[in-house]
């Protein structure tokens, strides 16, 4: 089935297509504030986009009303958030602050996810994951129209918990990230080391 993203009704259709199809995606907690309120939402659309300069790259959306999402507003305004992976005993709650709430309330509140500042110049990170990512608005890219928003990072500095470091001489780090995979999450699991190439 071949299915023609140009007409009126695709954007639904793309997003379930591809939702389904790019897998699996990993998961971040993009930690924004304004006026003192912790905003903290899921994103799958998120990736690394190069190590040299270090940058990511997030997706954000619009709210069912049209408005540019809190991630949005308070990454345009005040130009850095706090990027934290998503570990699997977080999940519950990683899924519960996807919950749009109004711009004054705070996910980190509500859903009592707990935070701590590590950066004075940053929002906080999740105290839990297992590791963060310091960023700064890069640049927006027009894609041409429509309602997401993708967003380049700068990323400044990385903060990994040592626990999760497994060997300090060869820096391998070993953690349970979360992925989605369409409407679904999942575990990556068992790890399979490639055979060596001759």
């Amino acid at each position: 089935m071949l299915f023609d993203l140009s007409n009126d009704k695709s954007v639904n259709e793309t997003y379930k297509l591809m939702a389904q199809t790019i897998i699996p995606r990993p998961i971040a907690w993009v930690v924004t504030e304004d006026e003192g309120v912790v905003n903290i939402a899921p994103f799958s659309y998120f990736i690394g986009l190069s190590s040299d300069p270090a940058s990511v790259l997030i997706s954000v959306g619009h709210k069912s009303d049209g408005t540019p999402k809190d991630t949005l507003l308070n990454i345009r305004k005040h130009q850095k958030c706090t990027i934290c992976m998503v570990e699997e005993k977080d999940l519950e709650k990683m899924h519960l602050s996807s919950k749009s709430l109004e711009h004054d309330e705070s996910e980190a509140a509500f859903f009592d996810i707990e935070t701590v500042y590590m950066k004075e110049e940053f929002p906080p990170v999740i105290a839990s994951t297992p590791v963060s990512y310091f960023c700064e608005f890069n640049q927006e890219i027009d894609l041409g129209g429509g309602t997401t928003i993708p967003l380049v990072l700068s990323v400044k500095e990385i903060y990994v918990k040592d626990e999760v470091i497994t060997d300090k001489e060869k820096l391998l780090i070993s953690f349970a990230p979360v992925a989605r995979i369409g409407k679904s999450y999942a575990f990556l699991g068992e790890e399979i080391v490639p055979p060596v190439i001759p």
